[in-house]
């Protein structure tokens, strides 16, 4: 059997994230076909071997992260040691790409490149010399939206190599029941008779909330704010000084349970994420399969990609709160056009982004790097 070795940072469980979860759904799905291991940074100095739903995890020896990229003295070492038939790079990790380049382990090299480093710019005057050597020594690259290979310096120069790979998600998991309903039912309530707006996500400072909020006043709906970070305070006293604070609820972070029953309460979707640090929005395909038409800003990534502009919701200029009002007023206003495009939505994730459809794209890529 053909052996697999994904290499990053984290794995899910217990580290949540949409690369980690991404891996984790990978091994899962390809784990009858190939041998899989999995190879990432530990909390600690001392190297571990876990087993995490059947699939090995090594966890290298780590004296901590800077600038979010672990410092792990022995991860070339390692990635020599668990060398497989492909090494299945997940970028952006300047751990494991610089472990590459110093260990030169064999195999051959397939990278999902998830995104840009947009937060730590600064440090690309070096790294990126070396990320670029890295793609080069890559059979295939994986961007997960065409938008990316157009927007991104570094695949544009790879595009002969790229072969594009749109995340998927579980489907099944947002089937429509009556238990799902009656809960979405409670949730409508809090918006006490308003159309419902709906954001989930980590609340960062790429989201854009704050331009959300700024657009409340001019729009007759209750915003529902599905998650926890560190911009949470902020979006509260935001909302507060623009007198929108009994149309906002701030809900925190909520069970996985309870996701699809916030998608079905929502009347519209909004992912107003302004920085390319949104990579993907895979947040739009959950409420897609909802039935819930997406207002999202034009990022040159993913994120226009995965809602298509007329098709299946309304795309804006970023950090724009009129341009925001303008198209949930849009859609609020008009029943015929959100029930139209919300049905398009989902017709879309049904055919393009569920999560088998993301599997069989990998394992054809896989056979195809096997091939002598």
């Amino acid at each position: 059997m053909p052996s697999i070795l994904h290499v990053y940072k984290d794995y899910y469980p217990p580290v949540i994230g949409g690369v980690e979860r991404h891996i984790s759904q990978l091994a899962q799905g390809t784990r009858d076909d190939y041998s899989i291991r999995v190879l990432v940074a530990n909390t600690h100095n001392r190297t571990e071997i876990d087993h995490i739903d059947g699939i090995e995890v090594v966890k290298a020896a780590s004296w901590g992260r800077f600038a979010s990229a672990p410092l792990c003295p022995g991860f070339p070492k390692l990635l020599k040691k668990y060398a497989a038939d492909i090494l299945h790079f997940h970028c952006p990790n300047p751990t494991g790409d610089l472990s590459y380049l110093i260990a030169n382990p064999p195999g051959k090299v397939i990278v999902t490149y998830h995104s840009d480093v947009i937060r730590q710019k600064w440090a690309m005057g070096v790294y990126g010399y070396f990320l670029r050597k890295f793609l080069d020594r890559a059979r295939f690259v994986l961007p997960t939206s065409p938008n990316y290979i157009d927007s991104s310096p570094f695949l544009s120069r790879v595009r002969a190599r790229c072969a594009v790979v749109p995340l998927g998600i579980e489907t099944a998991r947002f089937r429509q029941t009556p238990e799902i309903l009656e809960r979405a039912s409670q949730f409508r309530e809090l918006a006490k008779g308003l159309p419902v707006i709906l954001f989930v996500g980590r609340l960062r400072y790429y989201k854009g909330l704050v331009f959300l909020i700024k657009a409340m006043p001019r729009v007759n709906a209750h915003l529902l704010i599905v998650g926890e970070g560190p911009e949470a305070d902020n979006i509260r006293k935001t909302a507060q000084l623009f007198k929108v604070e009994n149309r906002v609820s701030v809900l925190g972070s909520l069970p996985d349970a309870d996701l699809p029953a916030c998608y079905y309460a929502a009347d519209v979707f909004c992912l107003p994420s302004h920085l390319r640090s949104e990579a993907f929005g895979i947040v739009q395909l959950e409420a897609m399969t909802c039935g819930a038409p997406v207002v999202s800003c034009d990022i040159k990534t993913g994120v226009p990609f995965v809602n298509r502009d007329g098709e299946t919701g309304l795309v804006v200029p970023p950090a724009s709160p009129s341009h925001l009002a303008e198209a949930l007023n849009k859609l609020l206003e008009n029943d015929a056009l959100r029930k139209r495009l919300g049905e398009n939505a989902r017709n879309r994730v049904l055919a393009e982004f569920d999560l088998s459809v993301m599997i069989d794209k990998v394992k054809r890529i896989y056979k195809e790097i096997l091939k002598p």
